[in-house]
């Protein structure tokens, strides 16, 4: 085990910090600036806001290009730990959430928000849950001392797997829920923020790599690139709270209520992927970072099909924020447990003793 403490960078150990300045700063700019908020948000093609589209893109193709599809060859070597979290990923965590929806937001919570709200917050919740993590996974896999390699591909085939199964989970477990749900919109987003930024990153990965090598790819193109997304991620934010300011100052504990269900969901499957993984003897560098990946959220996907199906100033859209949140802070606590719990993976050591 490592003895060298590790820690986030500046922006992402502050993640929390800087999205509750967003709210802030999209709020007042939303109260000066009226008319700016108004224009921009009529800068819309098939209902995509052009102004978030790009700032999406922004967030997600620098993630994209740290993908190695040419891992995934090397994952029948150790297959377990992929397995459960495919199962947890694919199987257990959008039914899991839409549960979690239904019980708080159309039940437990349904006198306090309303009908509207509540289906509005299912589907932003559901969103949240039909596409595991990508970009921070890298992040939580570090501070946990997990197999980059490995790592690597379960992020790899994940992407794949979203290709196909994000639209089919989305449409089914909306449709379940009576939320109506524009198939066009869907697939166009789909297109929009996942299949075209992988190809994009793929190919830029594959010709970079062939022409200037690793190391410039890594140093000269990819590292500048790191800021990118959380910065990114950030105005789109204050973008969306210019637009939320009204529902927010009106309705501030419904973001209290909307992180109840999705608090409660990151510390279920990751639970479930880490005891998996330890009733199977996966390796904690393996079993840690499966048990992330299976409780954290795609969000930046999750806040841009959001808008694309559901608008800006939508309830699902501010549940997609709360998202983010809620994300940094529980999943810290997360790799806290995971570290904390590290002797519970050691299997060959415990044979050893038994044989003695």
């Amino acid at each position: 085990m490592s003895n060298t403490v590790k820690r986030l960078d500046f922006f992402e150990r502050y993640l929390t910090i800087w999205v509750f300045g967003c709210i802030v700063i999209g709020i007042v700019l939303g109260k000066l600036f009226p008319g700016l908020v108004s224009v921009l948000s009529q800068l819309e093609v098939s209902h995509v806001n052009l102004v978030i589209a790009i700032l999406i893109w922004l967030m997600i193709y620098p993630m994209m290009l740290k993908i190695d599809f040419s891992a995934i060859l090397k994952v029948g070597e150790r297959p377990k730990g992929l397995l459960i979290t495919l199962f947890v990923n694919w199987i257990v965590k959008p039914f899991s959430m839409a549960f979690l929806g239904w019980l708080f937001f159309k039940n437990l919570f349904l006198p306090l928000i309303g009908i509207e709200l509540a289906n509005e917050y299912m589907a932003g919740v559901i969103l949240l849950a039909a596409a595991p993590c990508t970009a921070m996974v890298f992040v939580w896999s570090y501070l946990t001392d997990g197999d980059p390699a490995y790592t690597l591909v379960q992020v790899a085939i994940n992407d794949l797997i979203m290709l196909v199964l994000f639209a089919p989970i989305v449409m089914f477990l909306l449709g379940v829920s009576n939320i109506v749900v524009p198939k066009d919109v869907l697939f166009m987003s789909v297109l929009l923020y996942i299949v075209i930024p992988l190809g994009a990153g793929y190919f830029t990965r594959k010709i970079l790599l062939n022409t200037k090598g690793e190391q410039w790819f890594n140093t000269n193109f990819l590292a500048p690139l790191k800021p990118v997304t959380i910065i990114a991620l950030l105005a789109t934010l204050v973008i969306i709270f210019a637009f939320q300011g009204d529902v927010i100052l009106g309705n501030w504990f419904n973001i209290v209520l909307v992180a109840i269900p999705i608090t409660i969901q990151v510390y279920f499957n990751s639970s479930l992927a880490y005891w998996l993984s330890k009733h199977f003897k996966v390796p904690h560098s393996i079993a840690a970072p499966g048990a992330l990946i299976g409780a954290s959220n795609f969000f930046e996907l999750a806040v841009a099909v959001s808008i694309s199906l559901f608008g800006l100033k939508s309830g699902a859209t501010l549940a997609t924020v709360v998202g983010v949140l809620v994300e940094v802070p529980v999943m810290l606590s997360v790799c806290n447990f995971c570290n904390r719990t590290r002797h519970w993976f050691m299997f060959e050591k415990k044979k050893i003793t038994d044989k003695g």
